[in-house]
């Protein structure tokens, strides 16, 4: 009786924790509140850029923000636009290069983009730019942290089904139950819905920078390189990220519908009122989030 209880307050809960996807519209399971994401991003981001070097490189600084604008500038006319206006105080703008000879790049939950200059030596122009700030920035707007914690706070309310589903068992089957059942939630759950991500970054981040004047078509060979560059060798079903191939046979597929609904979006001025770079360590940044 307990346990059908238990499995009924489980489905109560995930029944009234789903939001949608902006852009996409796809239903996500959000069981973590944007004001927790926020604060924890944000502690976080401090915490990097206090240890950071900025990068000295003027140019491609400047490359950074001026990219960084124009996306966030755009992705607020969206939200606004689309009746989403209540999700622009979520984000107060902030772009960085640091040194680093890493390829990466992220933009936190709240708009605390961060690119390092490794990435950078495969980038020739504000488009291919726009590429990286724009798949960056759709994982922000799409909410994929607040959806990463909440599955894995239902992965281990799974653990804890698990092990009532087993009690009174002997030892070795409730083990073998439990390692039977992380296995499945890794590479059947977990790692499927980080490429979810990925993907459904791929495309969001296409549209943003096509709303913001970027030509979206640079983002197959900028890929390329990326391909060309790399080493991984990991499976695709083993690994949170789509396979190359995959990715870029993707973006190919989604570039005729996103040119013909978003090329013609007149491109929003860069007047973002939250937007700032960051010139030195973060220690004075204030916190401007705003809880729900």
């Amino acid at each position: 009786m307990k346990k059908a209880l238990f499995i009924m307050a489980v489905a109560v809960l995930l029944l009234s924790s789903c939001s949608s996807v902006p852009i996409t519209g796809r239903s996500q399971l959000n069981l973590v509140s944007d004001s927790e994401v926020l604060q924890s991003s944000l502690a976080a981001y401090t915490s990097f850029m206090q240890t950071a070097t900025l990068s000295t490189q003027q140019v491609q600084s400047a490359q950074v923000t001026r990219v960084g604008q124009r996306i966030a500038a755009a992705t607020e006319a969206y939200l606004k636009a689309n009746g989403m206006e209540s999700e622009v105080k979520n984000f107060a703008w902030e772009f960085n290069l640091v040194k680093s000879d890493e390829v990466n790049a992220w933009c936190m939950p709240g708009g605390k983009i961060v690119v390092y200059e490794g990435i950078m030596k495969l980038v020739n122009s504000d488009d291919e730019l726009a590429v990286v700030v724009g798949h960056e920035v759709a994982h922000a707007v799409a909410k994929h942290s607040n959806e990463r914690l909440s599955q894995q706070k239902m992965a281990q309310v799974g653990a804890v089904v698990v092990g009532a589903a087993t009690q009174g068992k002997s030892y070795q089957t409730q083990q073998i139950a439990q390692q039977i059942y992380g296995l499945g939630a890794q590479y059947g759950v977990m790692q499927p819905f980080s490429r979810k991500h990925e993907s459904e970054a791929d495309y969001m981040g296409l549209i943003l920078m096509t709303i913001a004047g970027y030509n979206p078509d640079v983002a197959v060979t900028f890929w390329q390189k990326m391909q060309a560059q790399s080493s991984s060798n990991i499976p695709e079903f083993m690994s949170s990220h789509p396979s190359h191939e995959t990715r870029i046979s993707d973006i190919q597929k989604y570039l005729p519908e996103v040119k013909k609904k978003y090329a013609t979006v007149a491109a929003p001025a860069t007047n973002t009122t939250t937007a700032k770079t960051t010139t030195k360590k973060t220690s004075t940044t204030k916190k401007t989030t705003k809880k729900k």
